[in-house]
């Protein structure tokens, strides 16, 4: 159709976050954000963006063009979609019950052995049907979408058994197809060693039938799936059963985005640096060595502030990582046991805990997160060309979001994923 299909016109700021079509930034480049004072944002019917940049240079360009969408975002800022590059969000059997336990003194590990922790949402999973599974999840990619995250990462891994890892990814792609939000699949088959086998055993079951059965289903065009993740930690999967799994979902095309060094040392960065590895979370223990390496190879590190504030962890060291040229990236590893659905607080947190500046705190939820999940050439960042996603935030500078914490349900006014607005929130205030 002729004519444009939204304009958005005279935002207070427009943070582009990259103006060079940059795959990511470090330390420096994330100082500074691309920031337009007074902008305005054009999306094309293909849901791409057509012009961004100051409001009368668009305005003169654009002179008599008819638009199907105008929003006036006087007094407002536009900063990119946010990504979201860590969450296991489909699962039945919250922990509640085990958060008193964990308050009460209980380490992660300790609840693990009990019986609880991965293995109790595990047997709910595997109990619950499809569509219970797919409700839940679209409820909480809702509360997401509504919370400003546009693409988010999503693993299965409480099936750890065939039949029920591909009916969490089959619920996964269910999603994609039913809701507005961009969604990056990841097989985390090995999030942890069933009862009744060995660590052998259950990488072999992985390697050998669960990885074969999804890498013909992909083929099939039955189901899309992106990443690969292991669970690399001392009692789950140790160094050589993590390298034959990701090797194996390498081989199949899939990204490697792997957990590692999150509850001890256990060279993680070295192997994920070795593998090409696109991403590796957690981090809280990892070495100077590792984040040398990580640097070195490329290989994003995806934050988890939340993790750490909730398991009383020390979090994992941003400073240096970002001193030695890592791409620093944050994900809320949304799960039953960490359960928190907002960038926005996600933000916060990296700020106050790991020492991260807003800009890039900010930068870690755009661009960096974007290319941790192999997306920063189409999201991330308000440049031409790149998906129309943006959140539209009711406050005169875009550093508010992060600020008021908490307060992203009364900060975000619009959520718009490729030029449609998904979320309207009239009941914000004028500040």
């Amino acid at each position: 159709p002729n004519g444009h299909f939204l304009l958005i016109k005279n935002a207070t700021q427009v943070v582009l976050v990259c103006r060079n079509g940059e795959e990511y930034l470090t330390r420096d480049g994330m100082q500074t954000l691309a920031v337009v004072e007074n902008g305005s944002v054009l999306i094309g019917h293909d849901g791409l963006i057509k012009a961004v940049g100051p409001a009368d240079i668009i305005e003169s360009q654009f002179k008599g063009a008819k638009f199907d969408n105008v929003l006036d975002a006087s007094g407002m800022c536009v900063i990119p979609g946010l990504v979201d590059a860590h969450t296991h969000p489909v699962w039945a059997g919250d922990r509640v019950h085990e958060f008193a336990m964990k308050l009460a003194g209980a380490t992660y590990m300790e609840v693990h052995e009990a019986g609880g922790g991965i293995h109790f949402t595990v047997a709910h999973t595997r109990s619950a049907t499809e569509r219970q599974l797919l409700d839940g999840l679209q409820s909480r990619l809702e509360r997401m979408m509504r919370a400003g995250t546009t693409l988010v990462e999503c693993k299965s891994g409480y099936g750890l058994e065939l039949d029920t890892e591909l009916k969490m990814l089959r619920v996964i792609n269910s999603a994609r197809n039913s809701l507005p939000i961009g969604i990056s699949a990841t097989y985390c088959g090995a999030h942890a060693v069933p009862k009744g086998k060995t660590m052998e055993e259950a990488t072999q079951d992985i390697v050998a039938v669960q990885l074969p059965k999804i890498k013909t289903q992909i083929a099939s065009g039955e189901l899309q799936v992106d990443n690969i993740d292991v669970f690399c930690e001392k009692g789950v999967f140790d160094l050589n059963s993590t390298r034959c799994i990701l090797k194996a979902g390498k081989d199949m095309g899939l990204n490697i985005n792997f957990h590692g060094d999150e509850l001890h040392p256990m060279n993680s960065a070295h192997l994920g640096a070795e593998l090409g590895a696109l991403a590796i979370s957690h981090l809280e223990e990892v070495t100077d060595d590792g984040i040398t390496a990580m640097a070195k190879a490329k290989t994003s590190a995806v934050l988890l502030p939340t993790t750490a504030y909730i398991l009383r962890l020390s979090p994992p060291r941003a400073r240096d990582m970002l001193d030695a040229g890592v791409i620093v990236a944050l994900g809320s590893d949304f799960n039953p046991n960490a359960y928190c659905c907002s960038m926005p607080m996600v933000m916060h947190l990296a700020c106050v805990l790991m020492k991260m500046s807003m800009p890039e705190a900010l930068a870690a939820s755009t661009i960096n997160a974007a290319y941790a999940l192999n997306r920063s050439q189409t999201h991330g960042s308000l440049e031409i060309g790149k998906q129309g996603d943006l959140v539209i935030i009711n406050a005169p500078r875009w550093e508010h979001l992060v600020y008021q914490f908490g307060g992203h349900q009364e900060l975000i006014r619009y959520v718009i994923i490729k030029g449609e607005i998904v979320y309207e929130n009239d009941k914000v205030l004028n500040l």
